[in-house]
This record gives C-alpha cells, structure tokens and sequence, in this order.
C-alpha cells in the first residue's frame, strides 16, 4: 500500500475526489469482465452451426468456472507485487493492460483455425486483474484513512461503479456475443477495458494525490533491494511455470480435463486460505491485536467463500436456465439469455445507495453491525433465493418428460433476494478486508479476500453443468442442497458472532477497527 494518504480535496457525492477516478476505472473493467464471463459457456456449448465449439456443458462449465476462479486467485500475487515492488497505482495500470491485450486476443481468435489464442487471452485477462482488482480495492480503504460507517458507505459507492459496468456491459456484449457474433461480444469487452485504462491514467495523478504511487517501503534499504529482487524473481519464476505447462497442453503433450482438474483445484485452493491464515498467525510479526483482527479474517474468509459458491453459479447454472427453460419472447424477438445476469446488477444499483443509507444513519447513532452479522444476514437471504429456484426447478420439471419454460418474474425475484444478499457480504467484505488487516498487509489481505471469490466461482463453475435439459432431475438437487447449505451458514454464523463481538471488544486500536467496536448490536 501507499506510504501515505494525501489526496487533493473536492468531492463525488459526499466522499473523496479520488473515489470518482476508482469508481470509473472499476467500471470499465467490470464491463469487460462480466461481459466476457456469461458469453462463454454459451460458446463454448452452442453447437458448430451456431459458431460455438459444441462442447460438452459438464466441461464448458468447468472451464469457466476454472478461469474466473484463477482471475481471484491471482489477486493473492498481485497484492504482493504491488505492496513490495510495483505499488498500487502502476499495478492497475500494469494490469489493465494485459486486461486489453488478453480481450482482443480472444476476439481475434476468430480470424484462426486454433483455440490456442482463445485460451491465451483468458490467461492475459487472468494475469491483469490479478493486478488490477485487490489494488484498486486497497486505494479505495486509503481515502477513508478514518474507517468507520462512513467507509462502509464508500465501498457501497464503489460497488454500484462495479455493477454499473456489469450492467452495461452484459447488455452490450450480450446482444453482440449472441445476436451478431460471439467474437464481437469478446471485442466490445476488450474496447471498454481501453477506455477505463486510459481514463485511470489521466484522472489519477489530479485526484490521488500520493496515494498508490509507491509501495510500503522498508527503511533499511538493503532489506528493500532484497525484498524487490525476491518479488521480481518469484514473478518471474511463476510467469515462466505458466508458460510451460500452457504449451504443454497446448501441443497435446500432456492432457487435461477440466472437471477433474477442478475438483483437485478446490482443494488446493481451500490449502491455500488454510496455510495463508497459519502463516501469518504464526510467522507474521503481528501483535496481540492484529491477529484477533486477522482470525476475524479467517472467519469471514471462510462464510465468504460458502456465499461466493452459491452466488458464482449464476454465470453458469443461472445463466443456463434462462437460456434453456425461461421465457425469454417479447412480441415475437426473443432477448439474449445474457441479459438477464444483468438483472443482479440493475438490483445492485436501485438498492446499493439504500445500503449505503442505512449504515450511514446506523452509524450516526453509534450503531454498528458486526461483520459476521451482516454476513449471516446476507447468506440467510441467498438462501431465500435459491429457495425461490426450487420452486422455479420443480414447474420446469413437471411431469420429468418434456420440460416446461416458466416466467422472467422467477429469475427476476432470484436476482433481488441475491442482490440483497451479496449488499450485506461482497461491500461489507471489502471493507472489514482494508479496516481489519494489518497496514503492512493490506495488499495482500485484498488478495486473500479475492481468495474466496476464487474458491466460490471454482464451486460455482463445477456444479454449473447440472442445468440440463437432458438431465432435469439433477436441476432440482442442485438448488435444494445449495438452500440448506446456505440456511446452515447463516445459522452457525450468526452463532459466531457472539463470541467475536465479544473478542473483538479487547482490541485496543477501535478507531482502526470501528466497525467491530463495543457498541455493535448483536
């Protein structure tokens, strides 16, 4: 993270100038990943007739899960990078690029014979976000150096920028990827990620100030040089390993099956948090605080993973159902089924100033939910969601011979029991991530936070596949067992947060850790 926080004054609505310059960049980027992300499994399983590869949905899904899940675990690194070499501001712009370059690498695949270039890109927009994502988060926590609800606020404002571009970009890409050609979908993403590299670099230097110019830097100098040479070698070491076994596969030297690797995948991804959280408990150098305030990380590593499994089905499970078994005709045109994963972000940006509002006005009461409060709070209303699936799953059904499509309104009130959720976990989570780890460590601990993101869309991606219109009864099973996996974290959550609140009151430092402070209600 940056060494200091001075950022020139001004204002975008009630916060920091700096928070537009942010919310724009993020935007644009979000544009191009989720436009990217829903188009794929469509492509990847849409027959050779209709432009697509013909793949089996079991793998397609896999394979997006897979690639979204590395997108998140790349974060972890690319926090690294950014606190010890590059600092958070040429990180973004470091990543933005490859973001560009991996996009019209993808949309230039169309013009060869090979689907080396397709994955090459994916590999690309992988490495970039790593960059770019936990970074950009960080310098978000460092213009609200105070903490508190009033950062809980920015982050919801931050999160409609985030949702803005997901709703945009879903519909423009979608209509593009489904109605004109895949290949101008996965073009158009690359296109909006440009403008939000080129609007960060202008804008940053006038509203930023010093924050994210630099990295956190050890003050004896020999100790930095060797730090920046460790970081430089090990980055260079990992690029290298990725090349390798991408030619690997590439050339059919060794094989490769998504869904088996997937399932090994989960667990190494589960090691990861597991070592992760050990390590810096033990090895760390923290005090007594900073590892109270990073088990209070571990635990809402944990629930936030369990949440992002159910969440991140919508690009493959959810996204399959409104293709296969909703209605989507209106007055005879039929709109892409991609547009309908822009119904989270529509919600997101109706109810995210309302969030915002109301921890705000909690605040000024001296009222502050804990974390894991809003946690529970937040997985007990997916689980309202996917309950609203098991009822939509069972009239698809039917009879279990001929599938039947049911109305956009079950999709619809999916997506706002969902939204409502991912408001008390994804925004909440962002901000207990900048407020709660240790300032040496924030960069990573962004990392760790996109960790659970990573695992989720693993999950989410692996069990995706069971939305088939060859295999109704498996549709059903998948809600109905992500509900009750659901409903029991939130239960043992909530269950939790007592003893917490109750450990988290012993934190000396309450103004670095106000959302967590003696007056939280449980």
């Amino acid at each position: 993270m940056s060494a200091t926080v001075n950022a020139p004054k001004g204002g975008f609505f009630g916060h920091p100038k700096g928070l537009s310059t942010l919310f724009f960049t993020e935007m644009w980027e979000r544009f191009s990943f989720y436009g990217l992300r829903p188009l794929l499994i469509l492509f990847m399983a849409a027959a050779v007739m209709q432009g697509g590869w013909g793949w089996d949905r079991g793998e397609a899904s896999a394979i997006v899960g897979i690639y979204a899940s590395f997108v998140y675990l790349a974060s972890l690194p690319g926090g690294w990078i950014a606190d010890k070499w590059l600092g958070l501001r040429k990180a973004v712009l470091y990543g933005g690029s490859l973001i560009s370059l991996g996009h019209l690498t993808i949309g230039a695949s169309s013009f060869t014979q090979s689907k080396i270039p397709f994955f090459l890109g994916l590999i690309f927009i992988v490495l970039g976000t790593g960059l770019l994502k936990p970074n950009i988060s960080a310098m978000v926590g460092d213009l609200y150096p105070e903490g508190g609800a009033r950062k809980d606020a920015g982050f919801s404002v931050f999160y409609m920028g985030i949702n803005l571009g997901a709703f945009i970009g879903q519909l423009i890409t979608g209509f593009l990827g489904e109605k004109i050609g895949w290949h101008w979908g996965f073009t158009a993403a690359g296109v909006a990620m440009i403008l939000g590299l080129i609007q960060f670099w202008i804008q940053s230097p006038k509203t930023l100030g010093d924050i994210g110019a630099e990295p956190t830097r050890h003050p004896d100098p020999a100790t930095q040089a060797k730090q920046v040479s460790n970081v430089k070698l090990f980055t260079a070491i990992g690029l290298a390993i990725v090349a390798v076994v991408f030619t690997l596969i590439a050339t059919g030297t060794i094989g490769f099956n998504a869904e088996t690797f997937g399932k090994y995948y989960a667990y190494v991804l589960a090691g990861i948090g597991f070592v992760y959280f050990a390590y810096l408990l033990l090895f760390g150098g923290l005090n007594g605080d900073e590892k109270k305030r990073v088990l209070v990380i571990a635990v809402l590593f944990v629930f936030a993973a369990i949440f992002w499994s159910a969440f991140e089905q919508t690009p493959t499970a959810l996204n399959l159902f409104a293709q296969d078994f909703t209605n989507r005709t209106i007055g005879g045109w039929e709109m892409p089924a991609t547009w309908f994963q822009s119904v989270n972000s529509a919600w997101v940006i109706l109810l995210a100033p309302v969030i915002a509002v109301l921890w705000t006005a909690l605040g000024s009461r001296n009222i502050n939910l804990s974390s894991p409060v809003k946690f529970a709070i937040g997985l007990g209303l997916t689980t309202l969601a996917f309950v609203v699936m098991i009822f939509a799953s069972y009239i698809v059904v039917g009879e279990g011979t001929v599938a039947t499509k049911v109305s956009p309104l079950w999709l619809i009130t999916f997506y706002l029991f969902l939204t409502l959720g991912e408001l008390f976990v994804s925004p909440v989570g962002l901000s207990s991530m900048t407020t709660l780890s240790p300032k040496r460590y924030v960069g990573q601990m962004m990392g760790v936070w996109f960790l659970a993101s990573s695992l989720g869309n693993l999950i989410g991606g692996l069990v995706g596949g069971e939305v088939d219109p060859e295999n109704l009864s498996a549709m059903p099973r998948l809600f109905t067992t992500t509900t009750l996996f659901l409903g029991g974290a939130a239960l043992i959550l909530i269950l939790l947060s007592i003893p917490i609140s109750r450990m988290m009151r012993n934190v000396s430092s309450e103004q670095e850790i106000a959302n967590e402070g003696a007056t939280n209600v449980i």
